[in-house]
């Protein structure tokens, strides 16, 4: 191998992950929605993670999970049944709840109950409305699910009265062919 070769090779070697460390702390430059959200994970009062909670975004206050995701009704559901299985449920899948759901500060103890799916499995509901969160939401904060029209049905995040939000969120996503 001639010394040139040797130095090219060296140089590729060591160029190349600092253009990709470059690349990385400029941001990923997405779509999702998360402007002017505050995402912090929802507590209870004793301090434990809570399974709903309530997050300030661009559509106002928004009912969130434990990790921050907003939280969306489905049109197309009946009351406390679910109208939302199979590719539904992948693009769009329930809020569960093994135990009994917790709520964090400003969301509705009285409004938080559960629902059997057809799987026999216990989905969240909120002021009768099953939760959902959004597969095209990448982050906690994103809201690109509010206003979506997909499955038959539209999708809308959740207030802490437990009613649907209008209005939509600035960058807020398609239908993304479902």
């Amino acid at each position: 191998m001639s010394r040139t070769r040797s130095i090219s090779l060296l140089a590729s070697a060591v160029v190349v992950p600092l253009i990709a460390v470059a690349i990385s702390a400029c941001g990923s430059g997405g779509s999702g929605n998360t402007g002017s959200t505050t995402t912090a994970t929802p507590k209870t009062a004793d301090g434990q993670a809570a399974t709903i909670g309530v997050a300030t975004s661009d559509l106002g206050k928004i009912l969130v999970d434990a990790q921050g995701r907003t939280l969306y009704l489905f049109k197309k559901d009946s009351g406390t049944k679910s109208a939302c299985f199979g590719a539904c449920a992948s693009a769009w899948p329930p809020l569960r709840d093994a135990g009994k759901p917790t709520v964090a500060d400003g969301a509705k103890a009285s409004m938080v109950a559960t629902t059997a799916r057809s799987d026999g499995k216990p989905e969240v509901t909120y002021n009768g409305h099953p939760l959902y969160l959004y597969t095209g939401d990448s982050k906690p904060g994103d809201t690109n699910g509010q206003g979506v029209n997909a499955f038959g049905g539209g999708w809308f995040a959740l207030s802490p009265t437990g009613d649907q939000v209008s209005g939509q969120a600035s960058n807020s996503g398609s239908n993304n062919g479902y």
